[in-house]
């Protein structure tokens, strides 16, 4: 047999190994969750995305899901270009209802923070005894002094509008039981605790839309920042992954990344037939530091 044959044969058997019923199946990380696409460092279950992001952000259902400690709020977009993911939440107040809600919240070690475009209000507070309306701030519950930022009075025209929506008219409250509240101003723990603040409700927006004065066509729900890691540097070695179809992912006790391809195979590079690649958890030697 000529060197060329050979060769042949060997690769032939390789694929034929790579495509054995027995060892592959359906791809385990989805490059989508209903209708919105999936990349780095997002994923739609165990072994996908980052493993920082996976306890908040989860796909279940072809719907995608973020949850803090208040509660669980639907993803309704990612813009992966300005690193920024937005929700919505059911129990918010927009211009076309109101009703009861207990706030949002971040989970303090959550890979997340505030967009400086979100903007909260806060509805029918009581301006005698609520926290915000107090300059010398107030006592908390381990008895010391907290101060508690002041509404931003430069939002002033934000309340106007809200309050000459429909279903907030309807309930006659007045124009000073309505609170600007940025996101700077919820700390650095993220909590926007209503029972507290001695709000009834709250509502949030990130865009005027390009009709300020018109509160009907507002953007409402909340815009959350992300990074991939302290220096914000996507993985060179994700990137490749993505350029051969495969989906970002981790495995093993260390969260160590592998590139999960359509056949059903995990490979420690990409999904173009090079580098080691794991069925499971069981790594198959090959390169990129994977030995025998």
């Amino acid at each position: 047999m000529d060197v060329a044959n050979f060769f042949y044969l060997t690769l032939l058997s390789i694929i034929a190994f790579l495509n054995l019923p027995s060892l592959t199946s359906s791809q385990s990380c989805k490059n989508s969750c209903g209708n919105i696409p999936i990349k780095y460092p997002f994923g739609t279950g165990l072994g996908c995305g980052d493993p920082r992001f996976q306890k908040y952000v989860t796909c279940n259902q072809d719907k995608l899901t973020l949850t803090t400690h208040t509660g669980c709020y639907p993803v309704t977009s990612i813009d992966y270009n300005n690193q920024v993911i937005y929700i919505s939440d059911p129990s918010m107040s927009t211009c076309a209802c109101t009703q009861p809600s207990k706030g949002f919240s971040l989970d303090w070690d959550a890979p997340f923070s505030f967009h400086d475009d979100t903007v909260f209000t806060l509805l029918d507070c009581s301006t005698t005894s609520s926290p915000i309306y107090l300059a010398s701030g107030y006592i908390s519950e381990n008895s010391s002094t907290t101060k508690v930022p002041q509404c931003d009075r430069t939002g002033a025209p934000i309340c106007s509008f809200l309050y000459s929506c429909r279903a907030i008219s309807l309930l006659n409250l007045p124009i000073s039981t309505c609170c600007v509240y940025t996101p700077v101003d919820l700390g650095p723990s993220f909590e926007m605790d209503l029972q507290k603040l001695q709000c009834t409700s709250y509502s949030g927006f990130y865009s005027f839309n390009g009709q300020e004065s018109n509160p009907d066509n507002w953007k409402y729900g909340i815009a959350l920042k992300y990074k991939f890691n302290v220096y914000n540097e996507y993985p060179s070695s994700c990137s490749s992954c993505e350029r051969s179809n495969g989906v970002c992912g981790y495995a093993g006790a260390y969260n160590t990344f592998v590139c999960n391809c359509a056949n059903g195979l995990n490979t420690t590079s990409d999904c173009f037939f090079g580098g080691a690649f794991n069925h499971g958890s069981r790594l198959i030697p090959g390169q990129n530091g994977v030995s025998g």
